[in-house]
């Protein structure tokens, strides 16, 4: 039996406790053999030792969040408390960043977008050690954000001349024939995640001009071929949908001073023949490459809603029956 007591000193309990006590509900749920008492600025634990040591940890983590302005909402306050998800063993992690490093960019409103999971933050650390990153899981992980969030950094630091962001135009059951509109309008909406980023980001009448000088590019990718792209930062997102030919044709577009970032999901496959998805096959030719990274993001990344991640473990028990 352990006890422990923890303060809250210079931290509003609100942000802590919660409106109603909801926060401490949370903790409750997720720490049930730890018994949790908060009065004023101090919280007393007691239970097993290793409980109320990870339990600790945790609430710890929290508090100095609150005292840099990092106010957790329910999703990341669960992802936080997940046992399975926060890294337990103090010695195992990797030396840590200041908060600041992984303060990405300002987005509109002044909001700063920042890198909050483990994976998210391992992704900010490679595209400074690399020029081609593999960022691969299921959808909500914020693989594709926290890429746009890199590279619109990167563009106003004018580490690169242009922003160049891709996708297949494939869909379950629809095909671009069928859609109303010329081509342009055609391609919007397998376009359009890409666009909502951008929007959170850069303010939009910058944005329009900054499309209208070619600065910024979304583009399907059958658009790549034959180009060279020098001093630009480029995306491929939704990569599970394209033919290992399709992935080189794309990945030898990289120029000079290039950064190239490949997200996907390998179990979302939109391609009418599962496995003529190239995206596993050619992460594993080049994956051993210096120069290449790979980040496999999980459900322990999930941004959003908290029911995300647990309908993806649910369906992943049904398919590996």
């Amino acid at each position: 039996m352990r006890e422990e007591t923890i303060s809250i000193e210079g931290v509003s309990s609100v942000d802590i406790y919660g409106v109603n006590d909801r926060k401490l509900d949370k903790i409750r749920q997720f720490f049930p053999d730890v018994r949790i008492l908060a009065r004023g600025s101090e919280i007393r634990l007691e239970g097993e030792d290793r409980q109320v040591e990870l339990l600790k940890e945790r609430i710890e983590a929290l508090i100095d969040n609150a005292r840099k302005g990092d106010i957790l909402n329910d999703s990341e306050l669960e992802r936080l408390l997940d046992y399975e998800s926060y890294p337990g063993e103090i010695e195992d992690r990797e030396p840590a960043h200041s908060e600041d490093y992984y303060n990405i960019v300002y987005g509109n409103e002044g909001r700063i977008v920042k890198a909050r999971t483990r994976n998210q933050r391992r992704l900010v650390d490679e595209y400074y050690r690399n020029d081609l990153i593999f960022a691969l899981g299921p959808a909500g992980t914020g693989k594709t954000y926290t890429a746009i969030a890199l590279a619109v950094r990167a563009l106003k630091n004018k580490e690169v001349k242009k922003l160049i962001l891709t996708r297949p135009a494939v869909e379950a059951g629809e095909r671009l024939g069928f859609l109303p509109g010329d081509m342009k309008e055609k391609l919007d909406p397998y376009l359009q995640p890409l666009y909502d980023a951008l929007h959170d980001m850069i303010h939009p009448r910058k944005l329009q001009i900054l499309m209208e000088e070619g600065i910024i590019q979304i583009a399907p990718l059958a658009y790549m071929r034959g180009r060279t792209l020098d001093s630009a930062f480029v995306i491929l997102d939704e990569a599970q949908n394209t033919s290992l030919g399709q992935l080189k044709m794309f990945l030898t577009r990289m120029g000079s001073n290039a950064k190239f970032i490949v997200t996907g999901d390998a179990t979302q496959i939109d391609l009418p023949n599962k496995k003529d998805s190239g995206l596993m096959r050619g992460v594993s030719l080049v994956q051993n490459i210096k120069g290449v990274a790979v980040i496999n993001f999980g459900t322990e990344d999930m941004v959003r809603h908290p029911l995300v991640s647990r309908i993806i473990k649910a369906f992943e028990k049904v398919e590996e029956v």
